[in-house]
C-alpha cells in the first residue's frame, strides 16, 4: 500500500525554522489519483498535505464508526457514507467555502442524494461500474471464440469458472458488491435486506468457490495488466488501468472490461469531511481545490475513472469522456442498479456469510 506524505520545506527564517503551514489530513483509496496534482495543491494553498490510502471501504468505516479517525477528508463510497451520516460521522458542507460546487453534475448528483439527502455532507469524486476484466486471448483459448465476456455466466457459471481456473480468477473482497452481484443473476432483488434471498448467494459462491483464486480489492490491476490472472470481478477504472498498463507494455496481453449485461452495479465515492476533523477549513480548500474543472479532469484522466464534476468534461482526454467503459450511453446508465445500506442486523448476516464464501468452508 502505498503511504504518501507530502510536505513543504519549512524556511529558515532568522535562523530558526519558521513554523510549517497548516496541514490538512487526507484519507483516500489507493491508487486513486495523479500525485502531480498533490503538489500542485500544496504549491497553490500552501498547506501541508498528508495523504495516506486504504483499499476497502470496511478499513475505513471502522476508524470513522470508532471516533477520532484524524483526517479531515474521507472518500467512502455511497453505502458507506450513508450508513457514517446516520451514524453521526460528518459534519455538513459549508457550501459558502466550495465556490467549485457550481462544477458539479446533476446526472450524478440526483443519484448520490439516495445516500447524501441533499448532498449536503459529501461531493462525489468518482463513480464506476462493478464489472468483468478479462485477458481476451486467455479466455478465449480455454472457453471457445464465443466466451460470454458480457455476461455473468462468465464468473458465476461453475463449469467456465473450472476452465478458468487454469489461467487465475479473482473476485472483490467487498460483500457489499459481489452478493447484490449474485442475487441479480439469480433474478432476485439485488438491493434486497431479507436475509432468506441473502442466503440464496451461498450455493452459488460455494460453486465456484474452488476455482476463485484470491478475494482482494487491489491485486487484480497488476494481476491482469501483467497476465498473472485472466479475470477479475472488480471495479472499472481499476480494469480500465490494467488494460492501459498492458497495452503500454506491449506485451501482448489485451484486456477488456464488461458491465454485466445482467445489469452491474453502480457506485459513487464520495468526499466527506468527519465531524471531528482537525482542521475543517483546510478540508474545504482540498474540496474546492478538487471541484476545480481541470484539476478534476487531472485525476479522471489519470485513474480512469468517471467523475460528478460536468464542468471537468471538457477538460477530458478522449479516451476517458469518448469510452463507453467509464462514461456509459444511456441505455447502458438504465441497466445500472444502485443499492443501500445494510441495517445493523442484516449486515452481521452479510459479514458471516462472506467469511463463510471466503474461506470456503
Amino acid at each position: 500500500m502505498r503511504h504518501l506524505i507530502m510536505t513543504t520545506t519549512a524556511a529558515l527564517a532568522l535562523g530558526t525554522i519558521a513554523a510549517s503551514a497548516e496541514e490538512v489530513r487526507v484519507y483516500n483509496w489507493s491508487d486513486y489519483i495523479d500525485e502531480a496534482l498533490l503538489e500542485k495543491f500544496e504549491t497553490e494553498t500552501g498547506l501541508d498535505l498528508i495523504y495516506d490510502v486504504f483499499d476497502s471501504n470496511e478499513v475505513l468505516e471502522t476508524k470513522m464508526l470508532a471516533g477520532g479517525s484524524g483526517y479531515d477528508v474521507v472518500v467512502p463510497s455511497g453505502t458507506f457514507l450513508q450508513r457514517q451520516i446516520q451514524a453521526g460521522a460528518f459534519q455538513k458542507l459549508d457550501m459558502s467555502k466550495l465556490p467549485n460546487h457550481a462544477n458539479m453534475w446533476d446526472v450524478v448528483s440526483s443519484r448520490t442524494e439516495q445516500y447524501d439527502p441533499d448532498n449536503a455532507y459529501s461531493i462525489n469524486y468518482m463513480w464506476g461500474t462493478t464489472g468483468i476484466g478479462a485477458n481476451v486471448g486467455k479466455v478465449r483459448e480455454l472457453l471457445g471464440e464465443d466466451a460470454p465476456l458480457d455476461s455473468l455466466e462468465l464468473v458465476l457459471n461453475p463449469e467456465n469458472m473450472e476452465k478458468l481456473s487454469e489461467c487465475g480468477v479473482h473476485f472483490l473482497d467487498a460483500p457489499a458488491e459481489m452478493i447484490p452481484m449474485v442475487l441479480k443473476y439469480l433474478g432476485e432483488d439485488p438491493d434486497s435486506h431479507d436475509p432468506e434471498v441473502i442466503a440464496k448467494a451461498e450455493p452459488v459462491f460455494m460453486a465456484i468457490r474452488p476455482y476463485i483464486q484470491k478475494f482482494h480489492s487491489s491485486e487484480y490491476i497488476n494481476g491482469l495488466a501483467n497476465g498473472d490472472i485472466c479475470v477479475a470481478v472488480g471495479w472499472s477504472g481499476d480494469i480500465l488501468q490494467a488494460r492501459d498498463r498492458a497495452a503500454e507494455a506491449d506485451n501482448g496481453v489485451e484486456i477488456v472490461y464488461n458491465a454485466a449485461k445482467e445489469g452491474a452495479q453502480m457506485w459513487f465515492d464520495q468526499m466527506a469531511i468527519p465531524v471531528d476533523a482537525p482542521n475543517p477549513d483546510a478540508a474545504h480548500v482540498f474540496l474546492n481545490f478538487i471541484m476545480d474543472a481541470e484539476n478534476m479532469a487531472a485525476a479522471s484522466n489519470y485513474v480512469y475513472y468517471a467523475n460528478g464534476n460536468k464542468a471537468s468534461q471538457e477538460h477530458l482526454v478522449e479516451d476517458v469522456i469518448g469510452d463507453p467503459a467509464i462514461y456509459p450511453d444511456a441505455a447502458t446508465l438504465d441497466n445500472l442498479f444502485t443499492t443501500t445500506p445494510y441495517p445493523a442486523k442484516v449486515q452481521r448476516v452479510v459479514t458471516r456469510l462472506w467469511t463463510k464464501i471466503k474461506s470456503g468452508t
